[in-house]
């Protein structure tokens, strides 16, 4: 999948300043000095420079805080020989401690620097001790070390207006379910590389530590709704993994997501303005993306899950050994924002996604052209946020529109097609909704001539929906690293496509004069 990078858009139609957050994020990812810690107000004892801890060894650092409060750790990693697209050298994994309790792992999926946000839980202001132990057992073959830098402490405290988030934030231990034999992982086999070649089979893959190499958590975060009830408010939060193994096909993922990521929301909960859970209101997304009543046990008002399901569903009663606990502090308003924006603040994870991919052999760039099981190099693809809303008879699961979007090259009069030829792989949601359009290898951003949005019917009648499409909300290639570039679009494009009318433009790139 290319070199690594040296170090590792936030784009929405009613605010050009979140564009330019995104490009601050990509350049941040591909600059070194982009990784300063940012310093807490109570922190009154500095950390050391760098942690470094091998095979066997543990490291402790003292910290203090100056209240009781949700403690969170930011900290930028970095594993010596590791590569998350390389068998028996995925990942080096670290435990950490705090005052000898286990809090959390840090999967470290390379060799170059990634800025991380962990939560140490609700801590009481004073000393306390950060113990880094690397974890042997959990920690692929090839690894044999890992670095930590500009570790800095924070603390939220009650009166601060993102407390209540962090105070309810789940904590996720790991799965354990063995792993899918339709997937590359199969008996005998971790999956194969792009010329096919079978690898032997991990012993870290299905078994009690297999987050460690499979489907790892990369990022949480949270987004806040009002109820019905004055004061009130709605959590929900949610969490991004490398991969799933269960669940679609890598190519209809990048047709109806934009990605090979798994983006699911894990547990929610309605608060009351003293920000205590309301009884009967904590639910998490179960086997089946079915709605459960969570009947689990809690730290202080923490819900610990379990990761039970080939596509990373929740379960209240954890029997993993990996645990994680994320930083939730992030807010999302999924009405203005797609879930992959994310992604698109945290470039990297754009890099773990395709390095897993293919390492599980769902990457060849030989395959015909709209196979529905593996997917050609993801820097082959432009990755697009699209906003649009169905207008008419409401879409059902049994009937239902939708929109492909097709991109055009200078010089060519092909349109290659988000959903390919497949019309249930068309984009449903009216949500900001992300998809991914496969070009020709080594196509450039000056290279795409125009884009047009296609309505699609995707299952039964049509039943005569328009579909409104208001903008297109970023656009960008990989780079030979496998970052995002800087995105090349952002425009308002109205359009209306009906069952008559159902292809419009929405871009096209303006003809410079001779």
């Amino acid at each position: 999948m290319g070199g690594e990078p040296a170090g590792p858009e936030r784009g929405n139609a009613v605010s050009r300043g979140l564009r330019r957050a995104f490009t601050a994020a990509v350049a941040a990812a591909t600059m070194a000095v982009g990784l300063v810690a940012c310093s807490s107000d109570d922190k009154t004892a500095d950390p050391p420079a760098e942690i470094v801890v091998n095979r066997g060894q543990s490291s402790s650092t003292p910290f203090r805080t100056n209240a009781d409060g949700e403690v969170l750790l930011d900290v930028t990693t970095a594993a010596p020989g590791v590569s998350w697209g390389s068998p028996g050298s995925e990942s080096a994994v670290v435990s950490l401690f705090v005052d000898n309790t286990y809090t959390t792992d840090i999967v470290i999926p390379a060799s170059f620097q990634i800025r991380r946000s962990l939560a140490l839980g609700h801590l009481a202001g004073g000393g306390h001790t950060l113990r880094v132990a690397f974890a042997e057992d959990r920690s692929a073959r090839g690894a044999t070390s890992a670095r930590l830098t500009g570790l800095s402490f924070r603390t939220v405290v009650p009166q601060d207006s993102g407390y209540q988030a962090l105070a309810h934030a789940p904590v996720v231990y790991g799965r354990t379910t063995p792993p899918s034999t339709t997937t590359g992982t199969t008996t005998g086999t971790i999956g194969t590389t792009g010329a096919g070649t079978a690898q032997p089979i991990d012993p870290l893959v299905g078994g009690t530590f297999q987050n460690a190499v499979d489907d790892t958590p990369l990022l949480a975060f949270h987004s806040e709704a009002p109820t019905a009830v004055s004061g009130h408010r709605l959590l929900t939060y949610s969490m991004v993994w490398s991969n799933e193994d269960g669940g679609s096909s890598a190519p209809e993922l990048m047709a109806q997501w934009g990605r090979t990521t798994d983006i699911e929301w894990t547990y929610q909960v309605e608060i009351d303005a003293a920000g205590t859970a309301v009884p009967g209101s904590a639910v998490i997304q179960g086997p089946d993306h079915g709605t459960v009543l969570f009947t689990g046990r809690y730290e202080g008002a923490h819900p610990v899950l379990g990761t039970c399901t080939l596509n990373n569903n929740m379960c209240p009663d954890p029997d993993g050994r990996m645990r994680f606990a994320l930083s939730a502090a992030d807010t999302l308003d999924p009405v203005a924002d797609a879930r992959e924006r994310e992604m698109d603040n945290n470039p990297w994870t754009y890099w773990v996604m395709a390095q897993e991919v293919a390492r599980e052999g769902s990457v060849d760039n030989d395959k015909t052209p709209n196979s529905a099981t593996r997917i050609s190099d993801p820097r082959n693809y432009v990755y697009l946020i699209i906003r649009k809303t169905t207008v008419g008879p409401p879409n059902t699961d049994d009937n239902w529109v939708g929109v492909s979007v097709g991109v055009r090259l200078s010089g060519s009069s092909q349109t290659y097609r988000s959903a390919k030829i497949y019309p249930t792989w068309a984009i449903r949601r009216d949500d900001p909704a992300a998809t991914a359009v496969e070009l020709p290898a080594g196509t450039v951003a000056e290279d795409i001539s125009s884009i047009e949005a296609t309505r699609v019917v995707g299952a039964g009648r049509d039943l005569g929906a328009r579909v409104q499409v208001e903008s297109i909300e970023r656009a960008f290639l990989l780079g030979p690293n496998g970052l995002p570039q800087q995105s090349f679009l952002f425009t308002p494009s109205k359009a209306t496509l009906t069952p008559s009318a159902p292809t419009a433009v929405l871009f096209r790139r303006p003809t410079t004069g001779s």
